[in-house]
């Protein structure tokens, strides 16, 4: 078989990503995931992203509340400037293809894959028993996400990377299997320099929207006098910012704030230093509630008012799947084609 690089050269470029509908946006959503979509629809590369609903309801969700988790996130996405003229943007549940793709790689996928998860380990815990079969198979419907459409890239976070590996293995014993190049191997693209923001009361942390203190994060619904608050009080460390990135060695929150800063003015660690070194922290905080504010605000602004209009909201999800479907049903038909299924169609 050929290697990556060369059935990869075959496919059409295109990115895939989606983010669960889990309610209770971030700033670590937003620098990890939303703004390097944004960023990604002016590449050049087709871009196509998901709300990815079936995903969510791996553990009991509320419907109502799943529902305005749904719009919500589709909110933030269009109030952090992805263009639906020029990403496909929609939520997983209205493309039939997901599911169908992910039950025929339920069939390739080898249960010693799925024990080697380490996702389903940590949310299912000591109660792994009671834990749907969702839960545990769904990285393989996560695989069919990617694949459905020959996504040649998906952009993810470090704790997501075993799932791109899994989705490559799949398409890779699809491809041996049935003696094929029709699944791309899929490339994660890991870059930026807050891909992974922490707490901002305690660095060692991943910003999260379950931590108790609402202060250890910004939700990308805070306004902007709640964003300056929550920054001047992020914890921070007695000495000075440092000239050079090893200098931010052994100081998580320091390394945050730095990263942050980087990451919402576009520049590189190295560069913030540059202009910031030296500075203390009561003189470069005020320097990040600025950019922040200046960054953030009109996001949480222009959720508010899309969260007034659901029907509008409602009508690009409805345009993306539509577009969507165009894509994946006649890969989703090739598939079934090659399996064996008779008549089957997309």
């Amino acid at each position: 078989m050929s290697d990556a690089g060369d059935i990869n050269s075959a496919f059409t470029p295109r990115v895939f990503s989606g983010i669960q509908p889990s309610g209770g946006l971030t700033l670590g959503n937003y620098l990890g995931a939303i703004k390097r979509f944004v960023d990604m629809q002016d590449s050049g590369i087709e871009t196509i992203y998901c709300v990815v609903d079936m995903h969510a309801i791996t553990v009991w969700q509320d419907p109502e509340a799943l529902r305005k988790q749904t719009r919500e996130l589709t909110a933030g996405y269009l109030a952090a400037g992805l263009d639906p003229d020029k990403s496909i943007l929609f939520n997983q549940s209205q493309v039939p293809g997901h599911a169908q793709l992910g039950w025929i790689f339920n069939c390739v996928a080898r249960l010693g894959w799925m024990n080697r998860m380490t996702q389903f380990k940590d949310k299912a815990g000591k109660n792994a028993e009671k834990a749907s079969l969702g839960l545990y198979a769904y990285p393989a419907l996560m695989a069919a996400d990617i694949l459905l459409y020959h996504a040649t890239h998906v952009p993810v976070g470090e704790d997501q990377k075993q799932h791109v590996e899994l989705t490559r293995d799949i398409a890779a014993k699809f491809n041996h299997d049935y003696g094929t190049e029709f699944f791309p191997m899929t490339e994660p693209v890991i870059e930026g320099a807050a891909t992974r923001v922490m707490s901002l009361r305690d660095g060692s942390k991943k910003m999260s929207k379950s931590d108790p203190s609402d202060a250890s994060r910004i939700n990308m619904t805070d306004d902007a006098d709640a964003i300056a608050k929550k920054i001047r009080k992020a914890k921070t460390d007695p000495d000075g910012l440092p000239s050079e990135v090893k200098g931010l060695d052994g100081r998580p929150e320091a390394r945050n704030l730095v990263n942050i800063y980087a990451a919402l003015a576009g520049q590189s660690v190295e560069e913030v230093l540059t202009m910031a070194g030296g500075k203390q922290f009561s003189e470069f905080k005020p320097m990040l509630v600025d950019l922040a504010v200046d960054k953030l605000a009109p996001i949480s602004t222009e959720m508010a008012r899309l969260m007034q209009d659901p029907a509008q909201i409602d009508a690009i999800l409805a345009g993306g799947a539509e577009r969507a479907r165009k894509i994946a049903d006649p890969i989703l038909q090739q598939t079934y084609e090659i399996v064996g299924m008779v008549g089957a169609k997309a």
